[in-house]
């Protein structure tokens, strides 16, 4: 009788194709048996573990930018390309909500004033900003607004923009607290003046409509209401450059402060030109300079003769007056500072602080125009 099967002993040959099993029948011959082969454990390829993990930490790294991005505040635009803003007004819109500039409220969206006073500033001059926001700058939008109000003057910090992320990051946290600046599309740098001064006068005729543009510092004590007085006086001519006049020599020498790179354009002489740390255009002025092509203007390395040599090829009138470069306060001053030994006050955080707790300086009684 012949054995079972699965008694027999099995013999197994591995080959790369198959496996064979031999077994004796009752007449002793061997019969192979073909089995199919045996699958190998299973194995998962490194490379597929790697790119799950990449794709893990991908996916990870998604969800985190998303809840970033959905819990953080919507930031305020500080600068869009080419164009200018008045942050004062931007706030307006976005606190009204559908109102529009206008309603109520006395405000339009190129506003109708006396004249526009912008506080030339950099990143670096936070300190003197809060020391002028301390003294005679408003420190919050009502006061602005009144101030406007009471003087027909509007007031506004004027800063260009930044490669330093840390600066523009510093600029969007003030912005958002105080809303009294106009941003303008420049970049901010102390060579680059003249450049940033034509930028501030098209931005300032684009943004409002005055009678007067007012290019100051912002290291400089002012008198918004007696300012206001000043422009207020009738004149006859409509093409009006006023500010503290001055001659002198070019400076030629490269180590000294204010040394003329184009001097030789000049001459040994500077021509009649107003100091730096304020002056005064009229709309009509200001009208031809916002309608100039770019790089169509004569650049000077100093700013106030750059301005001055505007002036000259305008046909304008010069209206010196020394009220606005005054070197210490009195009953008609109305712009103070340090002048001949600094180009506004030499210790501006600290002495804007001081001349505002001066009765002379803060609350002595603007004159009318006849008696200034």
């Amino acid at each position: 009788m012949p054995r079972s099967l699965s008694l027999l002993p099995i013999f197994t040959h591995r080959s790369s194709s198959s496996s064979s099993v031999y077994s004796k029948d009752d007449k002793g011959k061997k019969h192979p048996i073909s089995i199919p082969p045996q699958p190998s454990s299973s194995r998962v390829p490194l490379a597929l573990i790697i790119f799950s993990i990449f794709c893990f930490f991908i996916g990870v790294g998604g969800i985190l930018f998303s809840v970033f991005a959905l819990a953080r505040s919507k930031p305020l635009p500080v600068f869009r390309c080419g164009r200018a803003e008045d942050t004062f007004r931007t706030a307006f819109r976005r606190s009204s909500g559908s109102r529009k500039l206008g309603d109520n409220d006395g405000l339009v969206d190129r506003p109708k004033l006396l004249g526009f006073v912008g506080i030339q500033t950099g990143f670096s001059s936070a300190d003197r900003r809060a020391a002028l926001r301390s003294s005679w700058f408003p420190s919050d939008p009502d006061g602005l607004l009144r101030l406007e109000q009471a003087t027909g003057l509007a007031f506004r910090f004027v800063i260009g923009r930044s490669k330093d992320t840390k600066k523009m990051m510093d600029l969007e946290k003030e912005v958002e607290k105080y809303n009294d600046f106009m941003l303008i599309d420049v970049e901010e740098e102390y060579l680059r003046l003249p450049y940033k001064t034509l930028a501030f006068f098209k931005a300032a005729f684009d943004l409002f409509e005055a009678d007067y543009y007012v290019k100051a510092d912002d290291d400089i004590y002012l008198r918004p209401d007696r300012l206001a007085t000043l422009l207020a006086r009738e004149r006859t001519h409509p093409r009006t450059y006023i500010g503290c006049m001055k001659k002198g020599p070019v400076i030629t020498d490269p180590k000294m402060k204010w040394f003329e790179k184009s001097g030789h354009l000049i001459g040994n002489e500077y021509f009649l030109h107003a100091y730096g740390p304020i002056y005064v255009l009229s709309a009509e002025v200001v009208a031809s300079l916002a309608t100039t092509r770019n790089n169509s203007l004569r650049m000077f390395s100093n700013e106030d003769v750059t301005v001055g040599s505007w002036m000259l090829a305008m046909n304008v009138h010069h209206e010196d007056n020394r009220a606005i470069c005054d070197p210490r306060c009195t009953p008609t001053s109305i712009a103070v500072w340090d002048i001949p030994k600094c180009s506004g006050l030499c210790d501006p955080v600290n002495r804007l602080r001081e001349l505002h707790k001066i009765s002379m300086c803060s609350k002595s009684p603007t004159l009318p125009p006849d008696d200034r």
